[in-house]
């Protein structure tokens, strides 16, 4: 592609680069002049005028950028995701449904390798997105793509889907709260069931019981969901202490507790036969995003979630600076 000015009698057919405002309406950036609108462009006194002109082979940014959005998702259905028409060099990537994002990194970043005027941008793997959200946004910046540099994206592209959107695929949860004598009671149930909701989920509960072992192994037995959740009206701090140790009694098993993300440190992870169990941590009273709502949508969708998963969501987990805590991770002189 050759961009720069040109004589206004050699400009029909070119694109032009800058938005031209005429004795009447005005020529907008990306437009294909006419014999028209060079006519018009004449008319106001323009001599030369600053378009892109494609060589043999270029692939113009529409046709370039739905192009590779196509060779991304090829298998729309299957892939959980939508493709808007091609604009002004540019394919958004939107979800169908509620789920979480998988994507084959490596081969992403290999795409926008190819060449600076090809970009991919999408938003975090695993992210969770509701039906309507953006996932993606495919974005030719140039005015055309060399057609040898569309093939080598195709060929990048080709075989298993590099991004998509995994489905939620659990129905239902049960959420069961411990409390403490002299507690506040039940808090926190509606924020958690507006998480489920985000999921397409339903919550079933709360149901309470005393901040003891034996009743709550009774609750989980009692469970015909397909998730368990837990919020404990104390810190479950260890994992001896009485959340893991009423799982183990229902018997079930802890898989992981902790995880390198603040808020949400203290969360754990299990299973009742082949019901998964979370242990929620005390920030899962607020809406606000926490470390939780990271397993928790990754464990709706179905996808495994292991312990070197979780080691792995330290780096990024600092998810906000808390003002007030019983002791400040600053100290008032720094």
């Amino acid at each position: 592609m050759r961009f720069g000015p040109v004589p206004l009698q050699e400009a029909e057919g070119a694109t032009l680069a800058h938005s031209v405002r005429l004795e009447r309406g005005r020529l907008r950036k990306g437009q294909v002049l006419t014999a028209e609108d060079v006519a018009a462009l004449s008319a106001i006194g323009m001599e030369t005028v600053i378009v892109a002109r494609l060589d043999p082979g270029d692939v113009d940014e529409d046709r370039a950028a739905a192009a590779v959005a196509a060779a991304l998702v090829p298998e729309p259905a299957a892939q959980g995701l939508r493709l808007t028409e091609a604009f002004t060099g540019r394919v958004n990537l939107i979800a169908e449904a509620p789920g979480v994002v998988v994507l084959d990194a490596a081969r992403l970043h290999r795409l926008n390798r190819i060449d600076p005027m090809l970009t991919l941008a999408t938003v975090p793997a695993f992210q969770q997105m509701t039906a309507g959200g953006m996932v993606a946004t495919v974005k030719i910046i140039s005015y055309a793509l060399p057609g040898a540099h569309l093939e080598a994206a195709r060929e990048v592209l080709a075989g298993p889907p590099a991004i998509r959107l995994q489905p939620v695929v659990l129905k239902t949860a049960r959420l069961i709260v411990t409390e403490i004598p002299g507690g506040a009671g039940v808090k926190g149930a509606e924020a958690v069931r507006g998480r489920l909701e985000a999921l397409g989920m339903e919550m079933a509960g709360p149901v309470t019981v005393p901040h003891a072992a034996e009743p709550l192994a009774g609750a989980i037995s009692a469970a015909e969901e397909d998730l368990i959740l837990i919020l404990t009206g104390s810190a479950t701090s260890d994992p001896q202490d009485v959340a893991p140790s009423g799982l183990a009694l229902a018997g079930g098993r802890l898989e992981h507790f902790g995880m390198p993300v603040d808020p949400g440190n203290l969360l754990f992870l299990g299973a009742l036969g082949d019901c998964p169990v979370i242990g929620l941590p005390g920030c899962a009273r607020s809406p606000a995003l926490n470390g939780a709502d990271w397993v928790l949508a990754r464990v709706a969708c179905g996808l495994e979630v292991s312990s070197a998963d979780i080691a792995g969501m330290g780096v990024g987990g600092l998810l906000k600076e808390i003002p007030t805590r019983p002791q400040p991770r600053r100290r008032r002189r720094e």
